[in-house]
């Protein structure tokens, strides 16, 4: 049936019947706010009302919606060249933007690959994984997201209704993420989870693959659409070494952890573990499509000429705006914006857990902070429970989002340039939610 639109009908009214025209798989998310604008840590609504957000547009939004600095790259870049296939054409904006990141990333982590999203950054980056080493195996970490493409579906297991009727093709394992529920009470974490790690790789390598065709090893180096869990550092450094003793490329998923939103460029400085590979995107171009995967010159050398490839991938306009995000960051001083805000934030949010039993755990880094909600009667983890916290919160103005197996965890991941006034009106509407729902 072919739906027709008035040209004066109010596109908001099309909001109530929004399955007539998107897939339900882009559609049916929480909570569809109809918005006509938005600017810094706000999205203006149709209803005339100003929401703070307190996703970034599920973390791309690093430097605020639509800063001026943003919006000026993309006008100008728009006046010279709007779409630049690269290797047909070569232009600036790509060339200084890898100029640029090579100055914020790890040491020869200097060499680019640019696409348009995280799960083509993913792909990118297990593709020079098993190229380079010519071994079939890639081995995940349970709990992790990738993205939904077929490759990175493969080593996506943070949910299994995105694999379902799927059959990821690639060639994979997976092992135990460092999550609190495997920690024995009394156990020190960064002693028992790189203990375990090697107990969990033993058996993988004795049992199902021999190490020597495993190519890659790939994670979040924090736990993002699984639950917002942060590993020990001495698990990660661990998983570091394994892949040295082996000959396994370690390729670290930036996507969401990229560009200050631990308080750090990247969360392989947070952590000081440095990667072979990188994939990032999200917060690279304050909102336009863009991704990277990262490697040595070493590596990437060894990638050659169409074993891989892209048609819009590095839009010059995207580039324009990524430089343009650096800037913004450098000058305003957001990664120590982040880790103030971010402990700001949590140390109101640990209060808040002492005040309500519906809060389970309290846990982040920088301004990735997850808050994981209980049922109120029984304690187990609750989807329920988020879901009706996150409406309460948006009837009084602010926006967040959810994650976890059965989205159990509210995400907090405000733009980096959030103030105290602005965490402070939004924290409090939050515990307004929470006193109105437990009592």
């Amino acid at each position: 049936m072919q739906i027709k639109v008035k040209e004066e009908q109010d596109w908001t009214q099309m909001v109530d019947v929004i399955g007539n025209y998107l897939a339900p798989s882009m559609a049916k998310d929480h909570p569809n706010l109809p918005v006509v604008k938005a600017e810094g840590c706000y999205y203006y609504g149709a209803d005339g009302k100003r929401y703070l957000d307190f996703t970034s547009g599920i973390a791309v939004e690093n430097v605020g919606h639509r800063h001026p600095k943003v919006v000026q790259a993309i006008k100008d870049g728009a006046d010279h060249l709007i779409h630049g296939p690269s290797g047909v054409i070569i232009y600036e904006s790509i060339l200084k933007l890898a100029a640029e990141l090579q100055k914020i990333l790890p040491p020869k982590l200097d060499n680019f690959f640019f696409a348009n999203s995280g799960t083509e950054a993913i792909e990118g980056a297990l593709k020079l994984a098993k190229y380079v080493t010519k071994r079939p195996y890639i081995v995940s970490f349970t709990g992790c997201f990738h993205g939904r493409s077929i490759g990175a579906l493969s080593v996506t297991t943070s949910k299994s209704k995105y694999r379902k009727h799927l059959q990821p093709s690639w060639l994979t394992h997976q092992i135990p993420y460092a999550l609190p529920e495997f920690l024995p009470e009394g156990a020190d974490p960064e002693v028992y989870f790189p203990e375990k790690l090697e107990r969990d790789v033993k058996s993988l390598f004795n049992h199902q693959v021999d190490p020597e065709e495993v190519a890659c090893m790939i994670i979040e180096p924090i736990l993002g659409e699984g639950g917002y869990y942060i590993p020990p550092t001495a698990w990660l450094k661990k998983i570091r070494e394994i892949c040295d003793r082996h000959g396994i490329l370690l390729i670290f998923d930036e996507v969401q952890t990229g560009f200050g939103r631990t308080g750090n460029w990247f969360a392989a400085q947070t952590f000081d573990v440095k990667p072979d590979i990188m994939a990032v995107a999200k917060g690279i171009a304050a909102g336009l499509p863009l991704s990277a995967t990262i490697a040595s010159k070493e590596l990437m050398d060894q990638w050659p000429l169409g074993s891989h490839g892209t048609t819009f991938g590095g839009n010059p306009i995207a580039c324009s705006a990524a430089l343009a995000s650096l800037q913004v960051i450098q000058e305003e001083q957001l990664l120590e914006n982040t880790r103030s805000m971010g402990a700001y934030a949590m140390a109101r949010l640990l209060e808040m857990k002492d005040e309500y039993p519906i809060i389970r755990d309290v846990r982040g880094v920088g301004l990735m902070i997850g808050i994981e909600l209980g049922d109120p009667k029984t304690g187990e983890p609750s989807g329920k429970s988020v879901m009706d916290i996150l409406e309460l919160c948006l009837q009084n103005g602010v926006l967040f989002y959810l994650c976890g197996n059965s989205g159990e965890v509210i995400r907090m991941i405000p733009p980096l340039t959030v103030t105290k006034k602005q965490i402070d009106q939004g924290l409090s509407i939050l515990e307004d939610a929470l006193h109105s729902y437990t009592n």
